[in-house]
């Protein structure tokens, strides 16, 4: 497989474990109780759109300021790579989305954006995966299929998103709090899995470029 569909696979499904639409659901119907489908589909929409332009923005900017600032790709990494862990591992416990939706509902475009794209869709998760993956790309301007294909994992993720918050009342009626439990904690293990992997990485990097390198 090459690097181009490597990083698609990888930064798809890490970014939709980390969004969690599943999680999320409880929090969406709660926040829009009452409200009809059209509502939930444009609600679902814009809160997608919002992460969205949050993803590219960090995704764009973030790179640049990591390379302004001199921070090596392997503490990127290493960084990462921490949070996905430390993420991973509070998904094992009891679920404390729930507790945002007991305030009182907003305006269909506060909602969107507050908590649904921020921070339960776009966290420091999205943030360090983004961040993550694009440091595995070398040279941007010199491997343009790798930045698309990052682009089309953010998007495809995106879309998935959508279609989990857009049809909440059935995926939840079919599936069940139980069945979103269990899913979350399945979730959990993979996030940590990357986060390990992306530890492994960046540290391996940091071994070969500081200590074996600086040897010579």
């Amino acid at each position: 497989m090459n690097q181009a569909a490597t990083l698609f696979l990888s930064t798809f499904t890490t970014l939709l474990a980390i969004i969690n639409p599943l999680e999320s659901l409880p929090v969406f119907l709660r926040l829009l109780e009452g409200k009809d489908e059209q509502v939930h589909r444009r609600v679902a929409r814009r809160a997608c759109t919002y992460a969205t332009l949050l993803t590219f923005f960090f995704l764009i900017f973030g790179t640049l300021l990591l390379e302004i600032f001199e921070v090596p790709l392997s503490m990127v990494r290493i960084v990462g790579g921490i949070i996905l862990m430390r993420i991973g591992f509070s998904l094992f416990q009891p679920s404390a989305a729930t507790a945002i939706a007991t305030g009182p509902n907003g305006a269909d475009a506060d909602v969107a954006f507050v908590p649904l794209a921020m921070p339960l869709m776009f966290g420091p998760g999205a943030i360090a995966t983004v961040l993550g993956m694009a440091s595995l790309v070398r040279h941007p301007l010199a491997q343009p299929l790798s930045l698309a294909a990052i682009t089309l994992a953010i998007l495809a993720t995106m879309a998935t998103t959508y279609l989990f918050l857009a049809y909440a009342d059935v995926v939840l009626g079919r599936i069940g709090p139980r069945g979103i439990d269990a899913a979350t904690r399945i979730v959990g293990f993979f996030v940590a899995a990357m986060g390990m992997g992306l530890i492994f990485h960046g540290v391996t990097e940091a071994i070969r470029t500081y200590v074996l390198g600086g040897a010579h």
